[in-house]
């Protein structure tokens, strides 16, 4: 049993699971009163999905405010006095510019050079950090790492609960809530804070790029409060519980793991060669592989796909993509938007056929539709997630 279950229990709730596999976040509750259709299966976890509809809630994100439950993004909590010195191992990223109160997107990679997550770091103390994780689980992983290399750190799952506020007048809502500091809070940084004696890590992060923060609650038994608290404030806003959305984060370029980015691909096909200091010292997990395939050159490349065609609907499979009439790659994500009015994609496509401008077809089933390659992102927001900055 988990030490949030256990809360839950002592607090007399009857817990409503689907499945005793899949938990429950200290938010479920008020997902329930408030109207969620349908979950997602998530680190083990259940995800909301759609609360009125995916337009409406996308528009709501992308015009006002939203509050999401995103206790999913289980935290692994790394602490002792290889802490640090272990986290630089199980990410190519140089680390030694991190300092604490900040966060870090680190791209954990295996011995081929895969990704294995892309989780974001956060680091509270010189030998204490989180990694927010993606749909895997990390937690063993990283046990079984810091076992191999003989490491003196402690790893475990604390109990933390994201809670993301994202959209245009999360700062707005948030300095109601905390103060205007908040408007000034660098973006990837984070302080510990709390309201009414609950405490948590407000963030200036999120899976969003219209603007917000990530609440990391720090005892599970005040998530249905801090939950209320937030949508009391955000009436003045027209806030709206919401989920993590599959339009907008494509428009914004964001990446999802499992579909754009997996365990067989490696940072230098998505984008994520930055990440990777080959130079450094550490031995890190995949350093030679990477060292390999940096030095040969990609074979692929994920690029940003036009498909010119009727309003897709909002789920896309791997649709294949062809060039000169040649197999050449395969749709990772592709969808409608409502804000550019036409079709956006991911395609993991041949290096040959990965330049801009580049025409392209992609098998829809009843229909071969034309597609071009275009910029990434689709949709440049910096004006509203660093807004104040």
């Amino acid at each position: 049993m988990t030490e949030r279950s256990s809360k839950s229990k002592k607090q007399g709730k009857k817990p409503r699971l689907y499945s005793y596999r899949i938990r429950q976040s200290p938010y479920y509750d008020a997902t329930q009163r408030y109207g969620c259709k349908s979950y997602t299966p998530y680190n083990n976890m259940y995800l909301p999905l759609v609360y009125k509809d995916l337009l409406s809630d996308y528009w709501s994100l992308k015009k006002d405010v939203t509050l999401w439950d995103v206790g999913c993004e289980r935290q692994v909590e790394i602490t002792g006095p290889d802490a640090f010195k272990f986290l630089q191992h199980l990410t190519p990223r140089n680390l030694t510019k991190f300092k604490i109160g900040q966060c870090y997107y680190v791209p954990l990679t295996n011995a081929d050079g895969g990704i294995v997550n892309d989780p974001v770091a956060l680091r509270l103390d010189e030998n204490k950090f989180w990694l927010s994780v993606a749909d895997r689980e990390i937690l063993l992983w990283a046990k079984g790492l810091a076992a191999g290399l003989k490491m003196q750190v402690s790893i475990q799952e604390p109990d933390v609960s994201p809670l993301a506020v994202q959209g245009p007048k999360s700062f707005d809502l948030m300095a109601d809530l905390l103060g205007d500091w908040v408007r000034t809070l660098k973006y990837f940084w984070f302080k510990e804070t709390e309201i009414k004696g609950i405490p948590f890590i407000l963030a200036r992060t999120g899976w969003s790029k219209q603007g917000g923060y990530e609440l990391f609650l720090q005892d599970g038994q005040y998530g249905d409060q801090l939950w209320e608290i937030i949508m009391d404030a955000g009436k003045p806003y027209n806030i709206q519980p919401g989920t993590p959305c599959w339009i907008e984060r494509i428009e914004s370029g964001l990446l999802n793991y499992w579909e754009d980015v997996t365990d067989s691909t490696n940072p230098y096909e998505v984008g994520m060669g930055r990440f990777v200091d080959l130079d450094q010292d550490v031995d890190f997990v995949g350093k030679e592989a990477l060292k390999k395939i940096n030095a040969e050159g990609i074979k692929r490349k994920l690029v940003g796909l036009e498909i010119h065609t009727e309003p897709l609907t909002q789920t896309a499979e791997f649709w294949v993509v062809e060039c000169n009439h040649q197999t050449v790659g395969i749709i990772t994500s592709a969808v409608y938007s409502p804000d550019l009015k036409k079709n956006i994609a991911y395609a993991m496509v041949s290096i040959e056929c990965s330049d801009l401008g580049t025409d392209l077809k992609v098998d829809l089933g009843e229909v071969k539709a034309d597609a071009t390659v275009v910029p990434l992102p689709f949709v440049d927001n910096r004006d509203k997630y660093l807004a104040g900055l």
